[in-house]
């Protein structure tokens, strides 16, 4: 396999095996004009297997929104084919408009135009509730 280097653009890198597709469909990388590479089940002495995304082409993205899907990537951001800055996203303390919440008694059903907010309850479990009526946030 045969996967050149990206002169500028993000590595997310360390992404559990199997939770590639995840960030793929979340981040809508299959919408943009651009290379990208999904490797699934790459060697990693760290994790056994892992997949990496290559995305050829630097995004406006909010990376702590990634440390909500899988707390454990790294994100390269590669500008003239080196590396200038590697980010370890944190879980955020809030979330806005990442997840809806699937109360269909919350506030957010009725008033659309309010924003789905959802906030870090319990950081060990990576639990998030809404901010609204408290229901537990839906995995991505």
């Amino acid at each position: 396999m045969n996967i050149d280097s990206i002169k500028n653009g993000i590595v997310i890198d360390h992404i559990a095996a199997g939770q590639g597709m995840r960030i793929y469909n979340f981040l809508n990388l299959g919408q943009l004009d651009c290379s990208v590479a999904l490797i699934k089940n790459a060697a990693s002495n760290k994790q056994g297997k892992k997949d990496i995304i290559k995305i050829d082409t630097l995004l406006n993205i909010d990376m702590n929104a990634l440390g909500f899907i899988d707390p454990t990537i790294t994100i390269n951001v590669i500008r003239d084919g080196v590396r200038v800055e590697k980010y370890h996203p944190e879980l955020p303390e809030r979330m806005t408009n990442i997840v809806k919440c699937k109360n269909p008694r919350c506030i957010t059903s009725t008033e659309q135009e309010l924003p789905h907010v959802f906030v870090l309850v319990d950081r060990e479990k990576d639990e998030y509730r809404c901010l609204y009526c408290e229901s537990k946030a839906p995995a991505l």
